[in-house]
């Protein structure tokens, strides 16, 4: 499968010397999200009181984080060390990508890496809505929210987003494909020889559709905060008094705070993405801009652990049980 990629154009870059500083940073990269993510499924399906519709989305947002692990940031070290074994020389400005065979495997790395960041978006968007209705219909969450409906919208979310990642590749009947791009060190979607310009502006799709869901998860998420704010002065108001209180609880507040700081990380994680692509439609060719943009979202998949962590109490101790589990059961095998 010998295959001559499109040459991007790649200056200090795609030096032998930063590419072996590429691949030591990707492989931490790997090392923190396979660990983070694996360790956020431990606790949301290794604790009893942690399996809720709420836990079941954050763990369907661990699986997308884990996939990029897995296999989208291990690619990229195939790549970048295969350009390091051959020892990859410059070509009218840019580096020859070469992969053997008839079928390149960008066509699976590339459309795995767009889906699980549509899942991501749609998941936090799932996160942001359920919040809202336990924030500001409390006593119709347990109705509403339901695991039965939570785990058809996860179906849902894994099969419309996988589905709109392939959408560029069917729809342009070949006028864009997936190739390794040396600048980013990523697959990424690119237009095919003497294709017509006009097939590259379905790209735009990504960041509309992703800016949208954002945009709507962001106003949400002011809502249901704003009432976490009036909630906040009417309990101090009502201290102290024989009013029943407010029916918001403590553990709601805090998941609904959790979840904001999540869509706020994901937000400026993938903006720079969403800079890039309208750039590249209209022509311009960032290189270095590219790599930073790509790896900048990549390296989200490792974040969310620490926010869950810092902001969830409950997470936190789930954390601390499985970690006690364990080391018991490496007190018991190491006394027998």
């Amino acid at each position: 499968m010998l295959t001559e990629l499109n040459h991007t154009n790649c200056s200090s870059c795609c030096s032998s010397r930063n590419r072996i500083f590429t691949v030591i940073f990707m492989v931490a990269l790997i090392l923190a999200i396979l660990l983070g993510n694996l360790v956020i499924l431990a606790v949301f399906l290794a604790t009893k009181h942690l399996r809720t519709p709420q836990g079941y989305l954050k763990t369907s947002l661990a699986v997308a984080d884990l996939a990029l692990g897995i296999l989208v940031v291990p690619f990229s070290v195939y790549g970048e060390m295969k350009m390091l074994s051959i020892n990859a020389s410059m070509v009218e400005g840019g580096y020859e990508v070469l992969f053997v065979g008839s079928w390149h495997p960008c066509y699976l790395v590339g459309p795995v890496f767009a889906g699980c960041t549509l899942v991501s978006i749609s998941t936090i968007f799932l996160l942001t809505i359920e919040r809202s209705i336990a924030i500001l219909k409390p006593l119709h969450k347990e109705v509403v929210i339901t695991r039965g409906r939570t785990l058809l919208l996860i179906l849902i979310s894994w099969t419309a987003s996988f589905f709109l990642a392939l959408v560029p590749i069917i729809s342009s009947h070949g006028g864009i494909v997936m190739e390794y791009n040396p600048c980013s060190r990523m697959c990424n979607y690119a237009p095919a020889p003497a294709s017509p310009a006009h097939v590259w502006q379905i790209l735009l799709l990504f960041p509309a559709f992703d800016f949208s869901l954002l945009g709507a998860t962001l106003i949400v998420n002011a809502l249901s905060l704003t009432t976490i704010h009036q909630y906040s002065r009417r309990r101090k108001l009502l201290s102290g008094t024989d009013q029943e209180p407010l029916r918001v609880s403590f553990s709601d507040i805090k998941a609904a705070k959790t979840i904001g700081t999540l869509t706020i990380a994901f937000t400026a994680s993938f903006t720079p993405i969403a800079v890039f692509v309208v750039g590249n439609v209209l022509g311009y060719q960032w290189c270095t801009f590219s790599f930073f943009a790509f790896w900048i979202l990549a390296s989200n998949s490792c974040c969310n652990v620490i926010i869950y962590s810092v902001c969830d109490q409950r997470f936190r101790e789930g954390a601390r049980q499985i970690f006690m589990s364990f080391r018991c059961l490496g007190c018991t095998s190491s006394l027998t």
